[in-house]
């Protein structure tokens, strides 16, 4: 199988291209680009691969923005790492995707996709795929409805610190100190909630970036988060997540 990887980050690239191999020693990586204009001129001189592995935000725009300058002939798997709203209109769209850091078993299974039904972009409508992106603000949850002691009360999305996970039960907790239970678990409530103010730092926290005290360095790559209001709490964020967390917080 040749594989094209368009990927601006060259750890994500590589890493990529390493799990390839792992999963066949002889998949074919036909190339590594990084920017929208590169990868433009590829598809114009270069016979298709069987499969392009595409990041949704390179350095030089969108790669949506790919498609309205040259036919692309072949199955699309669109990587994400922070643009957890972008799947809703990939799924509009029925093109398959993965979201970063990208997992072994996972790619195995989207290309497993690839192969049986031959998902080839016949046309891509990038004008909904945009239109979709920017008017993400207005799919993401606001406020949240809880029962209370008489009926019911309103938490609002601006008012939360962080939340975690505990014993198979989320909490969330508020700028005011209170502490109150959520329905949802941390999976639906990191696709529910804005990624540009709040970010799944690992398995069982999600943190508001208004919350974020500082940044530091742990042991073998990691990453510290010292919440400005909970200091003693440990929030760790692993080497893989480490540079999401740095793009995240640098835009």
């Amino acid at each position: 199988m040749k594989i094209l990887i368009i990927e601006d980050e060259k750890h994500n690239a590589a890493r990529l291209q390493r799990i390839l191999l792992e999963i066949d020693a002889r998949i074919d990586v036909v190339g590594l680009l990084e920017t929208m204009k590169d990868s433009i001129t590829w598809f114009k001189n270069n016979p298709a691969p069987d499969v392009a592995l595409m990041d949704v935000r390179l350095s030089d725009g969108l790669s949506f923005d790919i498609f309205s300058e040259v036919t692309v002939k072949c199955p699309i798997i669109f990587t994400t790492a922070y643009d957890e709203y972008a799947v809703r209109a990939f799924k509009v769209n029925s093109i398959d995707y993965l979201l970063k850091p990208i997992e072994k078993n996972e790619l195995i299974t989207a290309l497993g996709k690839v192969k049986v039904n031959n998902n080839i972009p016949q046309y891509i409508n990038v004008n909904q795929l945009s239109e979709l992106l920017n008017q993400r603000t207005l799919m993401f949850r606001k406020r949240f409805l809880l029962p209370s002691y008489d009926g019911y009360k309103t938490l609002l999305t601006e008012e939360i610190e962080f939340i975690y996970s505990e014993f198979k039960t989320t909490h969330v907790v508020l700028k005011d100190g209170r502490v109150e239970i959520l329905p949802q678990s941390m999976e639906e409530l990191e696709e529910e909630l804005d990624p540009d103010v709040f970010f799944r730092a690992n398995r069982q926290l999600i943190v508001h970036i208004n919350s974020i005290g500082s940044i530091q360095n742990s042991f073998n790559g990691k990453l510290k988060i010292i919440l400005k209001k909970n200091k003693t709490r440990e929030v760790i964020v692993s080497r893989e997540k480490a540079p999401l967390l740095k793009a995240w917080l640098d835009r």
